[in-house]
C-alpha cells in the first residue's frame, strides 16, 4: 500500500487506486495516516471527526466509516486496539515519511559539505509535494496543525 497526504489523499495498492469515500472516511484515514502505527482513540476519532459536538450515533458510524475502510484497505491494515483503531503501514508507505527522510538526508549532505547531493535529496523530497497537505480536508480542525 502507498498513502499520500502531500497535496489530496491518494492510496494505491500494488500501483492502482483505491478508492475511499465519502468525507468522514477521508478524515479519518487522514487522521490515522498522521498517526500512523499508533493506537488513536474512538473517543478523540469521534470528537475530531464530529468537531466536538457528536451525535448520538457518532459512535455507531465510526464504527460503519472503519468497516468500510478496511473493506477498502484489507482487513489487516486496520486494527482494533483497545481504547481504538491504529493503521498499521510499512515505513516508507506514507509520503510524508519519504519527504521526511529525504529532507532529512539533504540537510546532513549540506552540512557535510556535499551541495550537490543536498540539492538532489531536497529535490526528490519537494518532488513528492503535489499541493496542500491532505487537501481534502484541510479544514478540518485536526488538520490545522
Amino acid at each position: 500500500m502507498d498513502f499520500r497526504i502531500l497535496g489530496p489523499l491518494e492510496v494505491s495498492r500494488d500501483g492502482r487506486p483505491v478508492v475511499v469515500g465519502g468525507q468522514r472516511q477521508k478524515a479519518l484515514l487522514c487522521l490515522l495516516l498522521l498517526h500512523a502505527n499508533e493506537v488513536v482513540s474512538a473517543d478523540r476519532l469521534v470528537d475530531e471527526l464530529w468537531r466536538g459536538a457528536p451525535s448520538a450515533t457518532a459512535g455507531k458510524a465510526l464504527q460503519v466509516y472503519v468497516s468500510r475502510l478496511r473493506k477498502a484497505l484489507g482487513a489487516d491494515a486496520l486494527e482494533t486496539r483497545a481504547p481504538g483503531y491504529r493503521i498499521r503501514i510499512e515505513d516508507g508507505a506514507l509520503d510524508l515519511w519519504r519527504f521526511e527522510r529525504l529532507a532529512g538526508e539533504g540537510r546532513h549532505a549540506l552540512a557535510a559539505g556535499d551541495p550537490a547531493r543536498a540539492s538532489a535529496s531536497l529535490q526528490k523530497a519537494l518532488a513528492l509535494w503535489r499541493g496542500p497537505a491532505i487537501a481534502d480536508v484541510m479544514y478540518e480542525p485536526f488538520a490545522q496543525a
